[in-house]
């Protein structure tokens, strides 16, 4: 517990509201309380920092992947990558587990909206390495479903989300609910 309330508290730090802008290449996606925002920070699973809950490789790619930032101790989390879908950044962040990297991407920070340390990564710098931009998401997506494959948006295609309309109906309702609902719209 002791844990948890000290992550808290970094996040809710006021430290956050300091300026990482100098450097930032990020480009502008013109959203309400972007900022640029460039720092370095170590890759870590937030489920593992919040309650010491700690499996190999940040949980193999089934948890949300944070940033803890190197100069005030900030988890800062990633919420989506480069690409234009509102895809998460964790597919981006996997490869560096466990690593410090300079991160360049836009940060969110409004606390009236509730939006603290939100973050969209644009491209990613490990010690030593070229930077690369975070745009793999749905290049991995289609890797991990190639029997998906086919013209439009990719969750249009996705087994997952097929399979839970198919139960659930498009309206989370059932499929009787989905139905009335298309009869008296359409």
């Amino acid at each position: 517990m002791k844990h948890l309330i000290a992550t808290l508290a970094l996040i809710a730090s006021p430290l956050a509201a300091q300026d990482f802008s100098d450097g930032s290449e990020a480009r502008s996606w013109n959203l309400y309380a972007e900022v640029p925002a460039k720092f370095d920070a170590e890759v870590v699973d937030v489920l593992c920092t919040l309650t010491g809950d700690c499996p190999d490789d940040c949980g193999a790619g089934k948890r949300q992947l944070g940033l803890v930032r190197a100069a005030d101790g900030v988890l800062v989390l990633p919420m989506k990558n480069s690409q234009p879908a509102f895809t998460g950044a964790a597919v981006e962040l996997a490869p560096f587990c466990g690593q410090t990297v300079t991160v360049d991407g836009l940060m969110l920070d409004d606390p009236e909206l509730g939006a603290n340390n939100l973050y969209l990564v644009q491209t990613i710098q490990a010690a030593g390495a070229d930077k690369i931009k975070a745009n793999q998401w749905t290049k991995v997506w289609a890797k991990n479903h190639p029997d998906a494959k086919g013209k439009g948006p990719w969750f249009r295609r996705d087994p997952r989300i097929n399979e839970i309309i198919a139960t659930e109906g498009y309206l989370g309702l059932g499929l009787e609910e989905d139905q009335t609902y298309i009869e008296e719209n359409f």
